[in-house]
């Protein structure tokens, strides 16, 4: 049985194989009761292995993992009672109108008939689905969907709410609208929220954030923290040769420099402070300049060597070669 005051999720060397690609290598980590807790990093970097895992949707290779207090080896059925999921691709049913989408969940899930009125109208407010709840589900928008797929998770009361990539291919205003209602949704229900994502923008509303690289956690803080702890200035410089721009920079400046994102990127400390030295003393033209203040995605390149957006393209070889051992 859980503890009062015991993590909400706790995991200890937790490792997935798919044949001979190790996906997730021996990670560790607790979430507090009531966290909003972020896995921050690109697609293929292991946050949906984890996950998976984590709702007992894949066996741990080695490890263990431990939500709402029960293992999830050993007691998967309780760990499927006490969570709710929203998967990164859409779940629903089209040809259901969203009420009875949700009465397929509370049947699955045992949902007292007694209780499913009240709790259903109070998750459908709480999204603002209310008013369309009759209306076929392959009528709504792709928010519609999201904030549907949120309430279905929230339906049966868990006590932890798995977010995978919530506002994966949403336009802004919907992702930000989304955000909205994450964050009152923790207020109201008082439950842990475990979400991915490899936005920076929405790692900055959890509480604490994982950062995941190849399947390991390479830094694990507070987003004010993790970007204190870099303590320099993003300086981007755009030249007609990069090698020799990184070349003069390590020469005349001590600099360690590297292409991301197409331009010629260093760390200094008062960039903007920096930017007429670099002109006057680089010894070569400079095309274009910014400064850039610590930034997530600048925690995430001290730690990696690149940014989340050049490691994408990186990540989706280590996703082709972890599909191939899957299929093993």
């Amino acid at each position: 049985m859980p503890e009062d005051g015991a993590p909400a999720v706790e995991v200890a060397g937790l490792v997935r194989r798919f044949g001979s690609v190790e996906a997730v290598r021996g990670i560790e980590f607790a979430v507090r009761p009531g966290e909003i807790f972020g896995f921050l990093g690109p697609n293929g970097a292991g946050k949906s292995t984890t996950i998976n895992m984590l709702c007992t949707l894949l066996r741990p290779t080695e490890g263990s993992a431990r939500v709402a207090g029960f293992d999830v080896v050993r007691e998967r059925d309780e760990v499927r009672r006490n969570i709710g999921l929203v998967f990164q691709d859409p779940t629903l049913d089209g040809y259901l109108s969203g009420e009875q989408n949700l009465r397929f969940h509370a049947e699955l899930y045992g949902v007292p008939r007694a209780v499913l009125p009240e709790r259903m109208r109070r998750v459908l407010e709480m999204v603002g689905l209310w008013d369309k709840r009759g209306d076929r589900v392959q009528t709504y928008s792709g928010g519609m969907k999201r904030r549907l797929e949120i309430a279905r998770g929230l339906l049966h009361s868990p006590r932890v709410l798995f977010l995978d990539e919530p506002t994966v291919g949403l336009d802004p205003q919907t992702r930000s609208s989304i955000w909205d209602y994450i964050r009152d949704l923790r207020a109201t229900e008082q439950i842990t929220i475990f979400m991915t994502t490899h936005y920076m923008d929405e790692a900055e509303y959890c509480d604490r954030i994982a950062i995941m690289d190849s399947g390991r956690i390479v830094a694990l803080d507070t987003p004010e923290r993790l970007k204190a702890g870099v303590g320099k200035d993003r300086v981007q410089i755009r030249t007609d040769d990069d090698q020799a721009a990184i070349g003069a920079l390590a020469e005349r400046f001590g600099l360690a420099a590297t292409v991301a994102e197409g331009a010629v990127t260093f760390a200094v400390s008062s960039g903007e402070a920096f930017v007429p030295r670099l002109f006057a003393e680089l010894g070569m033209p400079i095309r274009s300049v910014s400064v850039s203040r610590p930034s997530l995605d600048d925690v995430f390149m001290s730690f990696t060597g690149s940014t989340i957006r050049d490691a994408e393209g990186s990540s989706k070889d280590w996703m082709r070669m972890a599909m191939r051992g899957r299929s093993r």
